[in-house]
């Protein structure tokens, strides 16, 4: 290869260790130009929400920080995507442009760039760095995408078994002096009120971070996985935001669990791993069905009757004042923490689609202004299956009752307790702003009007 620089455009990968993208910029031999684009103009492309704005500016932080440390240098531009990257290789004479896949709608402008810079001379290559198996290659027998998760995770589980994690890298060629725009300049951390302080408390982004929060999984909580689902001990891996900004890969999880481990974590280990799965199995989705954050999988949802919200109904809901103690306590770990217990995320959800009867593209947008684990899979994808409108084998008729879920995985108010700690006072309210059983029976009858409804096949 020529000795012009190789480009490595950094997304939602951002780590050096098992880095598809990063290594073939390394192998050209040549200096490589490592950058990020802050990019809100590229066609299916969100804007970061406040809490996705606050973790990015840390991982970057601490991204620049380990490549510097290598001899290289972090790049940071801001536009629409394909055209920061022209700019580069025209600027710096690049003769290779290396990236590791994207399955929203941002793929259709990869690709339209992979073709322009071919076409003008340059090596362009995509890497699958993000999921263990590409979306194509998993399909049914008919040659379909699967639309349920079970048969869809047991394909997976059938076919080539994922490749082993990349090193990370011992030094990085030094590329061209070129000019990066400050990262304060992208004011992506809050100002007045500053309301991240729960956030630095619980959180470490970046990538040595992801590693300390897996080994610790690993070694420590994964023995206890099987009571995921109660809320108020840590028996959770926690590594949803690091995997969300690419700090570490799923080959490195799969990796990080395929080692002699002790019977009680064994145990535990494959449906951990099906819990990555469902990740794999959104961003499936997400690759055949790309608009599933505005549009409802299930086209005969466009028929159901969610309403307009009321404005003091649904703030109730979003800072945990609603009277449902799950909800309010999920609601109000949400707003501190940027993240939520992932049974009571179902709760609330339920509570908002079903017993208020609030277009569950409300919640959606709401989770991705505040979790710091939002991405454009699982975030929307989430909310459909809750929704019923989803990728779902039963998708009708689920409703989960707050107060139940309640005693069945909180039975002693650990996680109630510890978010709503007015509880047994006065000033907790009296009666939930709905009542939880007339509204179950209200949705409930239509979703059985939805159900009646539909064209027969």
């Amino acid at each position: 290869m020529s000795s012009g620089p190789a480009i490595v455009w950094l997304r939602d990968d951002l780590r050096l260790a098992d880095n598809p993208a990063l290594q073939a910029g390394l192998d050209t031999g040549n200096p490589v130009v490592i950058v990020y684009v802050l990019d809100d103009t590229t066609p299916g492309t969100r804007t970061l929400g406040s809490a996705l704005s606050w973790w990015l500016h840390h991982s970057l932080t601490s991204l620049s920080a380990n490549i510097s440390a290598l001899g290289g240098s972090l790049i940071l531009r801001s536009g629409r995507g394909s055209d920061v990257i022209d700019a580069l290789v025209a600027e710096t004479g690049a003769t290779a442009v290396f990236w590791n896949r994207r399955y929203g709608h941002a793929k259709d402008a990869d690709a339209e760039l992979k073709e322009s810079l071919r076409h003008r001379g340059v090596t362009c290559e995509s890497f699958a760095g993000n999921l263990l198996y590409e979306p194509w290659t998993i399909r049914t027998g008919e040659g379909n995408p699967f639309k349920v998760f079970t048969p869809f995770w047991r394909a997976c589980l059938a076919s080539e078994p994922p490749r082993s994690p990349l090193p990370a890298p011992s030094s990085i060629p030094a590329p061209p002096s070129l000019s990066s725009e400050p990262l304060a300049s992208w004011n992506l951390l809050p100002t007045e009120p500053d309301w991240s302080s729960g956030l630095d408390d619980m959180w470490t982004p970046g990538e040595s971070g992801a590693h300390t929060r897996l080994e610790n999984f690993v070694e420590n909580t994964l023995k206890n996985y099987h009571r995921r689902d109660e809320p108020g001990p840590v028996t959770t891996s926690r590594l949803s935001p690091h995997l969300r900004f690419g700090e570490i890969s799923p080959h490195q999880i799969a990796h990080a669990l395929d080692r002699s481990l002790p019977a009680e974590a064994e145990k535990n280990k494959a449906k951990f791993l099906s819990e990555v799965g469902w990740r794999e199995f959104s961003y499936n989705t997400l690759f055949h069905s790309p608009d599933i954050a505005t549009r409802n999988f299930r086209p005969e949802f466009d028929r159901f009757p969610w309403g307009q919200p009321d404005s003091a109904i649904l703030k109730a809901w979003q800072r945990g004042r609603t009277g449902v103690p799950l909800v309010d306590a999920g609601m109000r770990e949400l707003w501190s923490t940027g993240y939520m217990h992932n049974r009571v995320r179902m709760v609330v959800a339920s509570f908002l689609i079903k017993n208020l009867l609030i277009d569950w593209r409300v919640g959606e947008q709401w989770f991705w202004d505040t979790l710091v684990d939002a991405d454009e899979a699982n975030n929307p994808a989430s909310w459909q299956w809750v929704a019923g409108s989803g990728a779902d084998a039963a998708p009708y008729f689920r409703v989960f009752n707050p107060l139940l879920q309640a005693e069945k995985f909180d039975p002693q108010q650990e996680y109630i307790r510890r978010w709503v700690p007015e509880i047994d006072t006065d000033s907790y309210p009296g009666e939930p702003i709905v009542n939880l059983k007339e509204s179950r029976d209200r949705a409930l009858a239509a979703f059985q009007k939805l159900k009646d409804e539909r064209p027969s096949e």
